[in-house]
């Protein structure tokens, strides 16, 4: 047979190997000892399969393939370590941060807290850096000359609450100011979260507004009789643009203007957004205008904020009239949109289920759409709890005497939720407690008007608290540099490093207080911001809206006191 014959003879169950040299070391073992055979008497079945198979693999030369694989499967089946049917049970650790336990480390923290008198009151030392520098004062130019001849009329639609509204008026002046537009007082559209159908009036000093820009942009209530004859008397059939957010000034000149003096009138619904933050000085200036100068709230509710600043600075007499306002978002519904999870259990659970079908109809249960409630905590998107918001406080130095408003909504599960903060803070105050029923009863079913009072009272304090980010901060933050020099006197603490802090239930007193006191050393230093490309000027209006005060612009005024 050919050596590289591979075809077994007849007679054969097994094939043969290839001949070997003559000089090869298996042949000459071959002739002493004869040929190896499985099938030597006195061996059993298993030691002859074995041997068997070995030789067929010898054979075939793959012993290099799976010589290692039968040792190890060998060497497990022999020990008996492998169970094929039971599966390993691994422990799942949550990532740091990504649960709630700060009841656990409020209740760890609460002795040292109440015993630690090691610093002075921080009402009196907060701001170390507000009134270093070069401060900055209002400088919005107002117009002295008239106005040409109007374009056309404009018409928005403001939706969203209180300070979203107030963007879209905002921005409708500085379009229709760019336009040499006549702007129609702006409607506030009704929304199924506020739910409140004030007007423009209801909120605003309408006239005081009219007459504050009569020399920058024409504003009218009502469109002429002439006019409104074309579309039946009925807004809704003039012309409606349908903008894109964030859109240039320049696509209002391109676009909007052909239409508008085409038409004569034009409606823009709806306009929350539809303006982009960078623009030439001269819209930023119109900006700055309505924002700060021509947007004042109606009488009623300017008095009565006002009436609410001077209690809470009278209660707070003992640190100089200063207080601490605070703006708490944990009403149910944010709870309900954030998707976080407390401490309320099931129950909890069962809550904002309903709160989230009432208010956003099938946005939650989108199929494919995961939830993570960790992964929202460890990002600091969680809404800050009132027990968190008052350990914090703690942790910076404001003691139990301080004077605190709260400007919130009706806070979820407020009898235990509150309960906390009251104890850390029992001098804390809402604009239901400073005043009476009879004082707030045309107010109580308006959410905007009641955040009007909310925001009053928070403009003048010495120190803000935000605690969930909004229009309602970043309005108060621009308003508060606008009247502060520049410096906006706001806490706004790292929810990343809180949510770590809150989930630490061995973090003793002195290190979480010197963590926090980090933090509003932060804010301090951030008192002062100077408006960066897309940044909002409502919440810096440095330097579009404000001017550096010079050396001896300080001087003069110091003589003159």
């Amino acid at each position: 047979m050919h050596p590289k014959n591979r075809i077994p003879s007849s007679g054969h169950s097994t094939p043969s190997p290839p001949a070997s040299p003559l000089r090869s070391p298996r042949y000459r073992h071959g002739r002493k000892s004869g040929r190896f055979s499985p099938f030597q008497p006195g061996r059993s079945i298993a030691h002859r399969l074995a041997w068997l198979l070995l030789s067929v693999l010898l054979r075939r030369q793959g012993i290099f393939l799976f010589a290692p694989l039968i040792y190890i499967s060998g060497m497990l089946l022999y020990m008996g370590t492998v169970s094929f049917d039971v599966v390993p049970i691994v422990k799942h650790r949550p990532a740091p941060g990504s649960v709630y336990r700060s009841p656990h480390v409020y209740e760890k923290l609460k002795i040292d807290m109440n015993g630690d008198n090691s610093s002075v009151d921080a009402i009196w030392t907060i701001w170390k850096n507000s009134y270093k520098g070069r401060e900055w004062r209002p400088c919005v130019n107002k117009s002295s000359e008239g106005l040409p001849e109007s374009n056309g009329y404009i018409y928005v639609e403001a939706n969203g609450g209180l300070n979203q509204q107030r963007t879209s008026i905002c921005n409708a002046v500085a379009v229709a100011g760019y336009l040499n537009a006549t702007l129609l007082i702006p409607n506030f559209h009704y929304h199924s979260i506020w739910r409140d159908p004030s007007k423009f009036k209801d909120i605003y000093d309408e006239d005081y507004f009219i007459s504050a820009l009569k020399n920058d942009v024409r504003v009218v209530n009502k469109i002429p009789e002439y006019i409104m004859e074309r579309f039946d008397h009925n807004l809704t059939n003039v012309y409606n643009f349908r903008i894109k957010a964030w859109s240039s000034i320049q696509y209002y000149r391109d676009v909007v203007l052909p239409k508008l003096l085409e038409e004569k009138i034009i409606r823009i619904s709806p306009f929350a957004n539809r303006l982009s933050f960078d623009a030439p000085p001269a819209v930023q200036r119109l900006r700055c205008l309505a924002n700060y100068e021509a947007l004042r709230f109606s009488s009623p509710i300017l008095s009565l904020g006002e009436t609410l600043v001077a209690r809470m600075k009278e209660r707070s007499a003992n640190s100089g009239g200063k207080y601490v306002s605070v703006h708490l978002r944990f009403e149910e519904d944010m709870v309900a949109f954030s998707c976080c999870v407390f401490d309320g259990g099931e129950q909890e659970k069962e809550d904002m289920k309903k709160a989230r079908e009432r208010g956003w109809k099938g946005k939650f249960t989108k199929p494919g759409r995961v939830i993570r409630p960790g992964a929202i905590r460890i990002n600091g998107k969680c809404p800050l709890t009132p027990l968190e918001v008052g350990l914090m406080l703690r942790g910076m130095g404001f003691d139990n005497n301080t004077y605190i408003f709260l400007a919130s909504g009706k806070i979820y599960n407020a009898e235990k939720t509150m309960a906390p903060l009251l104890e850390m803070f029992p001098n804390l105050q809402t604009k239901e407690m400073l005043a009476s029923e009879e004082e707030l009863a045309p107010y109580k079913n308006f959410s905007s008007r009641m955040a009007a009072i909310d925001y009053t009272v928070c403009l003048h304090s010495e120190v803000f608290v935000t605690t969930q980010g909004g229009n309602f901060p970043h309005f108060l933050m621009g308003h508060r540099r606008y009247l502060y020099g520049g410096h906006s006197k706001t806490i706004r603490p790292d929810k990343r490093k809180l949510a770590l802090l809150f989930d630490n239930p061995n973090i003793g007193w002195k290190s979480f207080k010197r963590q926090v006191l980090s933090m509003r050393s932060h804010s301090d230093s951030k008192g002062f911001e100077l408006k960066r490309p897309n940044d909002s000027i409502y919440t810096f209006p440095c330097p579009d809206c404000m001017c550096r005060t010079n050396r001896s612009e300080d001087s003069r005024s110091s003589l003159a006191t």
